[in-house]
């Protein structure tokens, strides 16, 4: 794994100081506070920005999860490029969320957080980019969670953006519904405050659908855990994928926050293109950006029949909407296990985006 990259800047920036930040819920936040990083600098232009947005657990340091896309072998060139990343609402990284304190109680949110949605991630990310002076991204760029802030970017803002790439990215289906039920009653079921035996369970039983059965059957098999004896002796003896499911259950539990995962996970449930408009197609006609689509070959949380069948519907409704595949084993994680497959698709959409402005 290569090294991070550090952003040129790191910043927070906060709104809704006078009048709350309204949510689709409902519900309100007032102040909003988003955390942002910077690579790159910004033109005279300011046209040359590119807003990346992260998957559920990532972070506003895009060269923290995906380092492999910057420089000149890369995709992000920032003698070029100024790549932007921000903290969505909800999470533990700097964005208002969970762990702030609730000014109207004087307590913590914790629970209490309101629900959020993807449009409200997109409205409060638009807000920012005003503050920064930038009217129009050359794209917006995402994975899973970041690939749904993606496409809801090109439906919400037409004009804004001249390029939505999503990856791994689409309305969930009924299966990806119950695991996502499941590790919400993980957490909610845990009587540990805070409940990190039940987001460790959440994050075990997520791993399983990050990556495919051949992956794992290639890594782990049948071979018992280095740490255990006989898996035949005892209930608490494992195999090895067990080991590693309960490895990533603990270190996940040292750098996230329960009540973010469940904020988070349930705004994964609501996406639904179709949301707020008068139909899916309404929605996908206000499209006026180029989009591109990757679906991931084993990825079974967002199946690749499933982006391939939205791409489809985007150029139903006249979209000029591209489609394509990487072939991975490592399951949806792909885009994050394998960017070198995914590289070439991102750079040849950014380059005839630069050729069209």
């Amino acid at each position: 794994m290569p090294e991070p990259i550090d952003p040129t800047y790191e910043d927070d920036f906060v709104f809704a100081q006078d009048k709350p930040f309204e949510l689709v819920s409902g519900g309100s936040l007032w102040p909003v506070k988003l955390h942002y990083a910077i690579y790159g600098e910004l033109n005279k232009q300011r046209d040359n920005a590119i807003l990346v947005c992260h998957a559920l657990s990532g972070s506003a340091r895009v060269g923290d999860w995906w380092p492999q896309l910057f420089g000149n072998e890369g995709v992000f060139d920032l003698s070029r490029d100024c790549i932007v990343g921000i903290n969505i609402i909800g999470s533990c990284y700097g964005s208002t969320g969970p762990r702030d304190v609730d000014p109207a109680t004087g307590k913590v949110y914790g629970s209490e957080f309101p629900l959020v949605t993807v449009h409200d991630w997109v409205s409060s990310q638009a807000i920012l980019l005003d503050h920064l002076g930038i009217e129009k991204l050359r794209a917006v760029i995402g994975g899973s969670i970041g690939g749904m802030q993606a496409i809801q970017w090109a439906i919400d803002l037409p004009g804004r953006t001249q390029l939505s790439i999503a990856i791994g990215a689409a309305p969930l289906t009924a299966i990806g519904l119950a695991l996502n039920h499941l590790q919400r009653l993980a957490i909610l079921n845990d009587t540990n405050n805070p409940p990190n035996g039940g987001l460790a369970l959440a994050r075990a039983i997520a791993m399983l659908s990050y990556k495919s059965a051949e992956l794992l059957s290639e890594r782990y098999a049948r071979k018992p855990n280095r740490n255990s004896e006989n898996p035949l002796k005892s209930l608490n003896e494992r195999y090895d994928v067990g080991g590693y499911l309960d490895y990533q259950g603990e270190i996940f539990t040292r750098r996230f926050d329960a009540n973010s995962y469940l904020i988070i996970s349930k705004a994964m449930d609501n996406f639904d293109t179709a949301h707020g408009y008068l139909s899916e197609r309404d929605a996908l006609q206000r499209i006026r950006a180029r989009a591109l689509l990757v679906g991931i070959s084993s990825d079974w949380l967002f199946p690749a029949d499933e982006v391939k069948a939205l791409s489809e519907r985007m150029r139903d409704a006249g979209v000029e909407a591209t489609y394509a595949e990487i072939q991975s084993s490592h399951g949806h994680d792909g885009f994050l296990a394998e960017p070198d497959k995914l590289a070439p698709l991102v750079r040849q959409a950014l380059s005839e985006s630069r050729k069209r402005a």
